[in-house]
């Protein structure tokens, strides 16, 4: 399948859903970003994954990774595609000016991150790994370190990673055992090993700066002795240059069943020299600065899936021929009817097309909080202390509920090829495999629920939640009396209340027992995903509704001349099925909530194997 980037639909979420030009004028680093600028990225971004990842997309996950004596080599066509990509300036697109980038959004950088992981997913890994940790060098790094590091990273000359689990810990970080020893000079010596390291070992770039997770002699157990440490591939010598290879290499790279052509190694670090970044015993904390960069980059990866889905879909649904329309013929000139008039194909369809826009309008809306935590402090009438509250609830739901429905939408993609879908040329069967990783790393959405209404809402006593529920209300107060957003509006409204009683229910159980806590957490997150996307879903179709009045309210023009129309009235109906076809599945949550921890625990151990 060949991508086509969604510009349109990318534009309108961007420009007119959440008024980018507003957004970038209370900020002044980015006070003079214009459209028109904006849009020359998405296009020249556009116009890279299509015509040089997409291409690349299918070969690479059939070539994969090769693994010789430690050495890495990316497929065929990846390395000069890299080169290209640097050359566009892409790496560089939110890094600080002071240090080689352009200084550009979070909110742009998603759209472009967006385009580039649905045409070549594996790819996109690469850079998207080195993001995390300039953002880490960026707030936590000496003088010294940014100086070292920062402008080869964002030029894309460097690549950099994060190294934080082990084999026998999973997500659990407070039990890892690697060791950072401290040396005569300042440094330390890193000993341990590191697993399901992406992009931990690769040819695209002349060095690599892990930041890794260690402990140091004297660091209390669990998470609260973890320090974070940078530890080059290759030294790095006084005048910048690149100096003798350091004690880490790549053991050996995962076989996978998806993303082959991103490279997940296994790290040894034998003595390898190290540089504390941070504060001691305090790694844990440096690190949630560049885990929400990644969990944000692994909902974009739950938003590829879906449009990927939904590109191949529809465009195979709308030429592939089987059997008459229940509701007589449709295609007289051919043997039998185009798939796309069967109802049970249109669902799924429309299932992967409203996750693949409610989607981006999720990520983009919670990257604009992510601008104003980056460049906010001190702006009159900016708050970034409620941006970053926003940032921290929301990033879960994004995280878990994106890529579940991702995962969802991929499988409908298979679904509506048939027995084609199963088969590799088509590329649906690639976007199952591929995606199903992003409901797993930088933790399970069984993790990111805990999360979510253990730390978020529950650790705030409500605050965060209640910080969105009032939003939610608000706008809904302000279409009450429109009834043709009534639809919309009413619903919303409910379940937004809903909300707030079942969290204050779960919380008054999660008292008496905290396993009702665990056990109603992933049904919470669902719950709460389907209402933010019914959230933006109606802002989205009172953005259209509007648009349409224009249009109708023109008595001498043609409606149909109107290019627009036919878009704005698609958006429409799109709402209309996400909330008639989709938002129902709340109901199912909420029973599951209510049905409590009793059935989850009631079975002893033993008895499981009968």
């Amino acid at each position: 399948m060949q991508y086509t980037a969604p510009l349109r639909d990318i534009q309108f979420v961007m420009h007119e859903l959440l008024d980018s030009q507003s957004h970038y004028a209370r900020l002044p680093a980015y006070a003079e970003l214009d459209t028109e600028t904006v849009n020359s990225y998405l296009e020249a971004a556009a116009d890279f994954a299509q015509s040089v990842l997409s291409p690349l997309n299918r070969t690479g996950d059939i070539e994969g990774c090769r693994f010789e004596d430690g050495n890495v080599y990316t497929p065929t066509g990846f390395k000069q595609a890299y080169e290209s990509y640097c050359e566009l300036g892409f790496p560089a697109l939110t890094a600080e000016p002071e240090y080689g980038g352009m200084g550009l959004p979070t909110t742009l950088s998603s759209a472009v991150s967006e385009m580039m992981g649905t045409a070549n997913w594996s790819f996109s890994m690469y850079p998207g790994l080195s993001h995390g940790a300039i953002a880490t060098i960026e707030h936590h790094g000496t003088d010294e370190q940014k100086a070292t590091y920062l402008e080869k990273l964002n030029t894309g000359l460097w690549s950099g990673t994060m190294c934080l689990t082990e084999a026998h810990a999973g997500s659990d970080l407070g039990i890892i055992k690697t060791r950072a020893m401290p040396n005569d000079d300042g440094s330390y010596a890193i000993t341990g090993q590191k697993i399901f390291i992406s992009a931990g070992e690769h040819d695209l770039t002349e060095n690599i700066i892990h930041i890794v997770l260690a402990r140091l002699p004297d660091a209390p157990a669990g998470t609260k002795g973890i320090s974070l440490f940078i530890v080059p591939k290759f030294l790095v010598n006084a005048d910048g240059s690149i100096g003798a290879r350091n004690g880490v290499t790549c053991g050996s790279i995962e076989h996978k069943m998806g993303i082959k052509a991103s490279a997940t190694c296994v790290m040894n670090f034998d003595g390898a020299t190290g540089y504390l970044i941070g504060p001691e015993n305090r790694g844990l904390n440096c690190m949630f600065t560049f885990m929400n960069v990644a969990r944000i980059g692994t909902a974009i990866q739950g938003l590829t899936a879906a449009q990927f889905a939904f590109q191949g879909a529809i465009t195979y649904a709308k030429d592939r021929t089987a059997m008459r329309a229940i509701s007589g013929v449709k295609d007289k000139d051919k043997a039998a009817d185009r798939i796309i008039h069967h109802p049970a194909v249109r669902n799924m369809i429309l299932t992967t097309k409203a996750f693949a826009e409610g989607g981006r309008a999720l990520v983009y809306y919670l990257s604009q909080y992510a601008d104003i935590v980056h460049k906010g402090a001190g702006v009159d009438g900016v708050d970034v202390k409620f941006a970053d509250d926003m940032l921290s609830l929301l990033t879960p739901i994004a995280k878990a509920f994106l890529t579940e429905t991702g995962f969802e939408s991929a499988n409908h993609g298979v679904q509506v090829y048939g027995g084609h879908g199963f088969i590799s040329e088509w590329g649906m069967e690639q976007n199952v495999r591929d995606t199903r990783i992003a409901c797993l790393y930088e933790g399970t959405t069984e993790i990111q629920s805990l999360d979510l209404l253990g730390r978020k809402v529950m650790g705030s006593q409500g605050r965060m939640l209640a910080n969105f529920t009032k939003i939610i209300h608000k706008f809904c107060k302000e279409h009450e009396e429109n009834d043709a957003l009534g639809q919309f509006i009413r619903p919303l409204a409910k379940l937004n209340k809903q909300w707030g009683d079942i969290t204050a229910r779960i919380g008054l159980q999660g008292t008496q027992n905290p396993d009702a806590l665990g056990a109603a957490a992933v049904d919470y997150l669902y719950f709460s995903g389907y209402v933010t996307l019914a959230y933006l879903w109606a802002r989205m179709a009172v953005v259209a509704q509007v648009k349409l009045d224009e249009y109708d309210a023109d008595l001498d023009s043609d409606k149909s001349l109107h290019g627009d129309y036919g878009f704005y009235d698609a958006k429409i109906k799109t709402a209309q099925f996400y909330f008639t076809k989709l938002l129902p599945r709340t109901a199912v949550h909420v029973a599951r909530i209510n049905s409590g921890e009793e059935t989850l625990m009631a079975m002893d151990i033993e008895q499981f194997v009968y």
